[in-house]
């Protein structure tokens, strides 16, 4: 396993969800959390009726994928800090090595193919 091209890979991955984040939203550090932003702009006036659903619904699908993005960053930000530690690659329920072939398709796997999610 080359442990440094797979870090290589996690930090480029990092900076991207890092970028993508910030479009949808601010961290809130306190809580150690992601939150929505609602877009800003486009209505200048009182918005009616549908423009308030449309708003919504907009902010419901930034929420949504802001989600998404925050759990793979949560796996990346988890499988850089097991790099540190030097418990890198080790399935998280039978202590067993990850495949090289999975860890290449996903660096920030926590287990191994017998045990994936």
């Amino acid at each position: 396993m080359n442990t440094e091209q797979l870090k290589a890979k996690l930090e480029a991955e990092k900076n991207v969800l890092e970028k993508e984040l910030a479009g949808l939203g601010i961290f809130d550090a306190k809580r150690n959390d992601w939150e929505a932003t609602p877009v800003v702009g486009g209505i200048t006036e009182e918005p009616d009726e549908n423009d308030k659903a449309d708003q919504f619904e907009e902010f419901e699908e930034r929420s949504a994928t802001l989600s998404v993005l925050e759990t793979r960053i949560n796996a990346v930000n988890r499988a850089l800090e097991k790099m540190s530690k030097g418990n890198y690659g080790m399935c998280e329920v039978c202590n067993k090595a990850i495949e090289d072939d999975r860890l290449q398709a996903n660096p920030a796997a926590s287990t191994c193919t017998e045990h994936m999610d």
